[in-house]
């Protein structure tokens, strides 16, 4: 996410209520960082709390309990700590030398044992207990952190970026009339990559419906720029007021195929991919491996590519999504089960593309070779604080992005794995995406001469200009 500029003189009431809000999500994020945090080991209360325990329980009734509590309390005191220690670091069998050091010291060395394992056993799972409460809390306090800066991000570009023309509106006003069409208001919107959104309210004349296209046609004429709908507009304005967004028209555009088979040649894959239109005229495509394959792995990569698109959708930017994504799946489980993500956002107003890598391998077939995009990053789901790498490439027309799984590189041999891939995209001599991922699904497999071991898919996506 880009620097999130100092806080300026806000006039819109709404941005000033969302800068409200981030503002309070910050400062609860900093008081959730400042509780108690992670321990390794017990402090000197709770260890003193155990021998309080231990000697309750055993010591009461005993005839020696004045000369071990009193006279040798320091003794018994780090008898009860070399046991720790031991247990800590060995287990529950302590060796023969601890064993009879503690029968010389006590005549109830059996049961002094038993409940000195007991409370320590006790002890741990309070101290595991807490420490996964603490994780959790600050899984929460991050995301509430990155979600705040979000707001913050959000709020400062949606200042600078609307603005007033009364001359504009009038205009615009004026032509959309002849053409049946009555605006009751309207909302001018400057990106921050500087490209026109307007978001018009209006309604068609009694008796006739008027096509959305038509709509955005005419408002580009206006302003001197071409202008479509945004993705997912209504196709008619009827005679109800209704809220039209018009964005302006891409310079490129893509296409994409896909060639997948599951392991053993299954039906059921645990690969999953993404493709959808995102804000800001924007296509994002995503490829997520589950751990394993079969049934348990879809699910897996399925919840994953799910989470993404919703994130991603709703305008988070990608490494930010990946980053939720990621605290959620820590967190949210026991064991341990991660997922590989590639992401790839495709800039269809510049031509350039950033590449979000969390485990899984991506190729862009150039016009003159091959070209491989390399990141060290783990799969999300295996740690909490992970670093979500990214970079960007520009792309000229007919180029393609080539997004394979893991099972995809290992059914090739271990130190040739990059150079076969690479040789089979540059022969692969086809600009249809779908081709061009069965061709190269094709090649592996022949190469491997054997059924799939592992879940093995190929996206590809060409971008072409307008």
């Amino acid at each position: 996410m880009a620097e999130i500029r100092e806080k300026g003189a806000f006039v819109n009431p709404y941005v000033v209520q969302m800068d409200k809000f981030a503002d309070s999500m910050v400062h609860l994020s900093k008081t959730f960082f400042t509780l108690e945090g992670y321990k390794g080991t017990f402090s000197k209360e709770e260890f003193e709390e155990m021998f309080g325990k231990i000697t309750d329980k055993v010591c009461e009734n005993c005839e020696r309990r004045d000369e071990c509590l009193h006279e040798n309390r320091v003794f018994t005191y780090q008898m009860v700590y070399e046991i720790l220690c031991a247990v800590e670091e060995y287990g529950a069998e302590l060796n023969v030398e601890l064993k009879r050091g503690l029968k010389r010291k006590c005549i109830l060395a059996p049961r002094f044992l038993r409940e000195t394992l007991e409370v320590y056993e006790n002890a741990k799972k309070i101290l595991l207990w807490n420490n996964r409460i603490v994780q959790n809390r600050e899984g929460f306090a991050g995301q509430l952190k990155s979600f705040a800066k979000l707001l913050q991000y959000t709020t400062r570009e949606l200042d600078a970026g609307i603005f007033e023309d009364e001359h504009l509106e009038k205009k615009l006003k004026s032509r959309l009339k002849k053409i049946g069409v009555k605006m009751l208001s309207s909302v001018f919107y400057i990106t921050p990559q500087g490209k026109y959104e307007l978001h018009l309210t209006v309604k068609a004349a009694k008796g006739i419906c008027v096509a959305t296209k038509e709509l955005a046609y005419e408002t580009g004429a206006c302003i001197g720029r071409v202008m479509m709908p945004q993705q997912g507009e209504r196709p008619i304005v009827g005679a109800q007021y209704c809220t039209i967004a018009c964005v302006e028209s891409a310079r490129y555009q893509t296409l994409q195929g896909v060639a997948k088979i599951g392991k053993d040649c299954e039906q059921i894959s645990g690969d999953t991919f993404l493709m959808t239109d995102l804000p800001g005229g924007k296509k994002g495509v995503a490829l997520s491996d589950g751990m394993g394959s079969g049934e348990e792995a879809c699910r897996e990569s399925t919840m994953v590519v799910e989470m993404l698109e919703e994130l991603l959708e709703t305008g988070f930017p990608a490494k930010t999504a990946i980053e939720i994504m990621n605290t959620a799946l820590v967190i949210g489980r026991e064991d341990v089960r991660f997922s590989t993500v590639d992401a790839c956002l495709f800039d269809l107003y510049t031509g350039y593309c950033e590449f979000i890598k969390a485990g899984a391998a991506t190729f862009i077939k150039r016009l003159d070779g091959v070209e491989k995009v390399s990141m060290a990053t783990l799969p999300i789901g295996v740690i909490k604080d992970l670093e979500i790498e990214s970079v960007e490439r520009e792309l000229e027309s007919g180029e393609f992005v080539i997004m394979v799984t893991d099972g995809v590189m290992d059914a090739l041999p271990v130190k040739e794995q990059d150079t076969l891939m690479a040789g089979f995209i540059q022969e692969a001599n086809t600009v249809n995406p779908k081709e061009m991922a069965h061709c190269l699904l094709g090649r592996v497999l022949e190469w491997s001469q054997e059924k799939p071991t592992d879940d093995m898919t190929i996206v590809v996506v060409g971008l072409w200009k307008l």
